[in-house]
């Protein structure tokens, strides 16, 4: 197969990546459970005082328990209050100081577009950065969401884990304390390490907005002075791939060399991006008091997203057949790493750049390290498909391990049909309601993405932003929904998107997409924490600690999801390849 084709440089980084992902799931999952356990840790001495000054000063009781109703009507009031600030900020934001470049202030719609985006952690960017975003809202504004939002993800997740762990209660933890232990005690110390290792790598972290360099044209001679913008993108980058939000200081994203310069920041991101997602998994086990439960998810994980990732590796090392005809050379070697190389750079190769887009659509991150329009038909169907699994496979923080588990409640009641047995999950009996919001947290995803994608085709405002005719300009459509509702934020590089139509009717799909999860996700945890456990449910039902049940919540995940979405993908990614392939 061509995958075979890729350099063996590239599969060493492949698997020390991996190596280090595996070997950080342990400490830092179990670090993740004892902070959402309330346990002391060895940050405990550096953050408690401020911990405790901010329930001091906001008039918070810690130890005072919620049940999933209050706790949901204390997450609606601490949304409304950030997407408000955040709306104001970037409306505000030419009378506003820490605006050098005297950017004006976004026009309505892109204003509700970006407030949407970077509140619900998706990072959707119809905006180019470094010429519309002050100093002052990168970091009041953008920066700060990249920390609320994934730590209301995090405490979302903590309140299920806690509804399948407790029993016989109807109290779920506490929203507020969730939300400070998770910005305080882990996003924010992994940020100051990541922010620092980046700087090291030449990863810019400055005040200045701008740097004049002379340019050399091709014949080495002085062309003239250009500009380049500069800011405090280390700390930006950080916490962007740490959070899965993944939106980026500038607008080439993580192919900009002021944002990844080297081969060891690729690698150091593309860490962050996999790290939480896959510790939570790890503390999961840790919580519910059976390690082998967490590592039955990250098998079933695993063995949706290995196969997918070599599907698009090869993909991009098969090149471009209209080539073909040409004599072109697209075969490695020693002097060129051939394959389709177009939209990709050239320090990073077709490997980390498949495991990139891989990786960042997986896991909700979006950030980006090559032009995902510039893939071949089947490998841009590759991240597409990543992100209609609704973030089940590894997710973001928090939202990953929450839609992992939504599936696993199907698929034990499915199996519980098929083997005649009653339906339960560490023990506990999955009822009608239980059902009810699991398939509302699965489905409403599914529906957004292809509603939206629907309505977009059938209005010209929608068609017309698509610059590529065809299955191409139908992928990059159905791209942007399936993006914007499983809080993705990457995209399809051909879709004009900054125009109302789009500015709306995406802004409103990441809402929805947000929120209709959060809450039956939350009345789930609610209705698992009431029920008592029986051992005996365990001993006569599938075992989930296992193998077999990894297996089976995979294919779960895929044919769900497959169902769903097939006739799009055939429309799209595979009408586009088989035009492809009678062409060459």
């Amino acid at each position: 197969m061509t995958f075979f084709a890729l350099s063996a440089n590239g599969w060493l980084q492949t698997a020390l990546l991996f190596a280090v992902l595996l070997a950080c799931m342990k400490p830092l999952g179990s670090y993740m459970a004892a902070v959402y356990s309330g346990e002391r840790t060895f940050l405990h001495p550096f953050f408690h005082r401020i911990e405790n000054g901010f329930y001091r000063i906001s008039g918070i009781v810690p130890d005072h328990e919620m049940d999933w109703k209050e706790y949901a009507k204390a997450l609606v009031a601490f949304s409304i209050v950030n997407f408000c600030g955040l709306f104001a900020l970037l409306r505000l934001q030419g009378k506003l100081p820490l605006n050098p470049n005297g950017f004006p202030s976004l026009p309505p719609d892109l204003a509700f577009n970006a407030t949407a985006s970077f509140f619900t952690n998706t990072g959707w960017q119809s905006h180019v950065p470094e010429t519309t975003i002050s100093v002052l809202s990168q970091i009041a504004g953008f920066t700060v969401q990249n920390f609320i939002s994934p730590a209301i993800a995090l405490a979302v997740m903590a309140a299920l884990v806690r509804g399948f762990a407790r029993v016989r209660t109807e109290k779920i933890g506490n929203f507020w304390t969730d939300i400070a232990r998770g910005i305080l005690y882990i996003l924010l110390p992994l940020a100051l390490i990541l922010a620092l290792l980046l700087v090291s790598q030449g990863v810019v972290q400055t005040f200045r907005t701008s740097v004049e360099y002379s340019a050399i044209d091709r014949s080495f001679q002085t062309a003239g002075k250009q500009t380049m913008a500069m800011g405090p993108a280390a700390s930006f980058t950080a916490i962007k791939q740490l959070s899965s939000t993944g939106g980026g200081y500038f607008n080439a994203n993580s192919a900009h060399p002021f944002e990844n310069p080297t081969p060891l920041s690729n690698f150091l991101e593309l860490l962050a991006i996999l790290l939480i997602p896959a510790a939570q998994i790890y503390m999961f086990g840790r919580m519910a008091r059976s390690a082998g439960q967490g590592w039955a998810l990250f098998i079933a994980m695993a063995t949706i997203f290995l196969p997918l990732f070599l599907l698009a590796a090869a993909q991009e090392q098969g090149g471009n057949p209209l080539f073909a005809p040409l004599k072109v050379d697209q075969y490695a070697g020693m002097l060129q790493t051939g394959g389709n190389m177009e939209g990709k750079e050239i320090r990073f190769g077709i490997l980390n750049s498949s495991l990139w887009t891989s990786a960042t659509t997986a896991t909700s991150n979006g950030s980006v390290n090559s032009a995902i329009d510039s893939m071949t038909p089947l490998g841009s169907m590759v991240p597409l498909m990543l992100m209609q699994f609704d973030e089940a496979i590894f997710g973001g923080p928090g939202s990953g391990l929450t839609s992992m588990l939504v599936f696993v409640v199907l698929t034990v009641f499915l199996t519980g049909l098929m083997s005649g047995h009653t339906p339960e999950y560490l023990g506990k009996k999955i009822q009608t309601f239980d059902m009810k919001m699991a398939a509302l947290a699965m489905l409403a995803p599914h529906l957004l993405s292809l509603g939206g994608a629907a309505i977009a085709m059938s209005l010209e405002a929608g068609r017309e932003a698509a610059t590529n005719p065809g299955a191409q300009g139908f992928s990059e459509i159905l791209y942007a929904f399936t993006s914007a509702a499983n809080a993705n934020g990457s995209a399809m590089a051909g879709l004009y998107s900054n125009t109302p139509f789009y500015n709306t009717a995406l802004g409103v799909t990441m809402l929805l997409g947000r929120f209709l999860i959060i809450f039956p996700v939350l009345a789930l945890a609610g209705s698992l924490a009431g029920k008592t456990r029986s051992p005996f449910l365990s001993q006569v039902n599938l075992v989930t600690a296992s193998p077999l049940f990894s297996l089976i919540l995979a294919a779960t995940v895929v044919i769900l999801s497959v169902l769903a979405f097939l006739p799009t993908l055939v429309l799209g990614p595979v009408a586009e390849y088989f035009h492809l392939m009678a062409a060459g």
